[in-house]
């Protein structure tokens, strides 16, 4: 099965790890899925944040 990747240096999605995997997201079982993984951690980190903001004892 093809993997997915996201590179985070150039923007492109790689078919395959093809990059160092300091440079990538991934793996995603889909091209769109690669393509959108900016968005899913901009998603993931704000949901992090509230979380943490909610947590807070003060």
């Amino acid at each position: 099965m093809t993997e997915y990747w996201f590179n985070v240096v150039t923007h492109e999605v790689e078919k395959g790890p093809q990059s160092d995997w300091t440079k990538l997201l991934g793996p995603y079982k889909t091209e769109e899925e690669a393509q959108s993984a900016l968005l899913k951690v901009q998603q993931r980190n704000e949901a992090w944040d509230k979380e943490d903001e909610e947590n807070r004892p003060w």
